[in-house]
């Protein structure tokens, strides 16, 4: 992999993880960031620097999606799951 395109990958992943903890509902932030950790698992080993661009370009378009998204549940606020709202133990 070039030097620039590893730099375009580690800038991409912790970005788009970042941003998906923005979203409001449970069930979308975690699905997405699963979906997320499991992408770059799976293309971790890839070798073609074509491939590599359109994955790169691919992970841009998902980080706009997932902005646009995460602005669009802020408008639309819901009450938080049982599991959001679990305390922690006194000790």
């Amino acid at each position: 992999m070039a030097a620039s395109s590893c730099t375009q990958v580690l800038d991409l992943y912790p970005v788009k993880l970042r941003e998906s903890k923005h979203f409001s509902a449970y069930n979308y932030r975690t699905y997405t960031i699963r979906m997320i950790r499991d992408a770059f698992r799976e293309n971790k080993n890839v070798q073609d620097p074509v491939e590599i661009q359109t994955l790169v370009n691919k992970a841009r378009r998902d980080l706009r999606m997932i902005r646009r998204q995460v602005h669009i549940g802020q408008l639309y606020s819901t009450n938080k799951l049982i599991i959001e709202n679990q305390e922690k133990p006194k000790t």
